[in-house]
């Protein structure tokens, strides 16, 4: 198998859907050997900011001289990053042959009656292989979506299971109140791991804490008020977070000094679970995580923002960050939602601080919302909207609209930045090569 076959075959893949439930991920990895048993996880759920808690502990781990996995997705720039070890995507190679193997397993299943496992479990067995054979010494391990009903939710080797903010999405699987979606999230804690928890709502906070009480884990709350001292910046960020002073980020948002919090009190959580981790590699792992495509500076002149806000919460806090870092400057968005989404609520927390706003179509993505049809919709509540034929017109219409001194936020589905991004970096090259004389 090559990597455009190993390709063809997750993508086939993609017709059997969202199946929650745990029998054909336990199937499917206990023909592979069961992997995951012969690993350790610190398993983190929640509705937004997992992924960088994922980027901030894997990199302290890592600086800690551990051999650290890492499952993470979606992927924004190369499928292959949604696993990787000491922050190194899986190679070519092993990808091909993983999925060689799966294919050949999963032709089992079907031709035995079983279903056909999902792109979602067949990656997270991916992940459990190829960490296994990396002989990694911990693995940092995102949930899809949820936890209890999780394929990466057969993990039995939980050291410390961390709940990030939880808000609504995926109402459709994991419930209608946030008490129920915290306990789907809360689902990954297992008896004899810590649980280390962001203040969530209250009814939230109360479903993760009784979950927590009757498998009698120990739980730590990362309140955001121990948060002192915070010195706010794009390229930078500073803040002082209980006995820790002078911790320094690179990661942008006025929210990621609380998503480090989070990963600091999971941190000190594996401390306690038995692992050493000097205090030299927790200040060097916070500076050097990086997370792509969260609030990202992609250009300079005018200033050019990708972020993967896609639900309400992380719309709101896309919100926040720019009226913070850009007050009174002039915004123009570029917007791209799957329709599975409330982009309804993403719409009205965001459009007020635009001036004008491009829609796309998140490209070879069957879930996309087409952008004449997300163009109608703002168009509800924002006057100047366009809908562009493709991410290079919506690239080229925004650097137009916008001066120097003004600001592009492209953002909504994961699924579209990488290519934006692209885009970006093309232009740029082009720009320096007919500076040096070489058009």
């Amino acid at each position: 198998m090559n990597e455009r076959e190993a390709m063809a075959f997750i993508e086939g893949a993609a017709a059997y859907g969202i199946v929650p439930g745990l029998d054909s991920i336990r199937e499917l990895c206990r023909r592979l050997g069961d992997p995951q048993r012969k690993l350790k996880f610190i398993h983190v759920a929640g509705t937004n900011g997992k992924g960088s808690v994922c980027a901030y502990l894997s990199s302290i781990l890592k600086a800690a001289g551990y051999r650290v996995g890492k499952f993470a997705s979606p992927a924004v720039f190369t499928y292959r990053e949604i696993i990787q070890v000491n922050q190194v995507p899986i190679s070519v190679r092993a990808l091909c042959q993983g999925m060689e193997r799966i294919r050949d397993i999963c032709c089992e299943m079907t031709a035995e009656g079983l279903p056909h496992p999902t792109p979602f479990e067949i990656e997270t067995a991916l992940a459990f292989l190829y960490f296994q054979e990396k002989k990694c010494d911990i693995v940092v391990l995102e949930t899809g979506m949820g936890g209890l009903l999780d394929a990466t939710n057969i993990v039995e080797n939980t050291l410390v299971a961390v709940i990030a903010s939880v808000s609504f999405d995926h109402r459709k699987f994991l419930g209608n109140t946030l008490a129920e979606i915290a306990a789907q999230k809360a689902g990954i804690i297992k008896r004899g791991s810590y649980v280390v928890s962001m203040r969530q709502e209250k009814e939230a906070e109360e479903a993760i804490l009784a979950r927590a009480g009757s498998l009698e884990c120990p739980c730590v709350v990362t309140d955001p008020q121990n948060i002192k001292n915070i010195r706010y910046g794009l390229a930078g960020q500073r803040f002082d977070y209980r006995d820790r002073k002078k911790l320094e980020i690179l990661l942008a948002g006025n929210f990621q000094p609380e998503n480090a919090a989070l990963a600091l009190d999971a941190i000190d959580a594996l401390g306690k679970a038995g692992l050493s981790i000097p205090e030299k590699a927790v200040y060097q792992g916070l500076k050097e995580a990086r997370w792509p495509g969260r609030f990202t500076v992609a250009g300079k002149k005018p200033y050019f923002i990708i972020d993967g806000a896609h639900n309400e919460d992380a719309a709101k806090r896309l919100a926040e960050s720019v009226e913070f870092y850009f007050t009174n400057k002039r915004i123009i968005y570029i917007m791209g939602v799957l329709k599975d989404k409330d982009y309804g609520k993403i719409i009205r927390l965001t459009a007020p601080l635009a001036e004008h706003i491009i829609t796309v179509t998140p490209p070879e993505n069957p879930r996309a919302l087409p952008a004449y049809a997300l163009a109608q919709e703002i168009a509800a509540v924002h006057p100047k909207v366009t809908a562009a034929d493709s991410l290079e017109e919506a690239v080229e219409m925004s650097l137009l609209l916008a001066g120097k001194e003004d600001v592009v936020v492209a953002f909504g589905s994961l699924s579209y930045l990488g290519r934006l991004a692209g885009i970006l970096e093309k232009k740029a090259a082009g720009k320096q090569a007919v500076k040096r004389g070489h058009p």
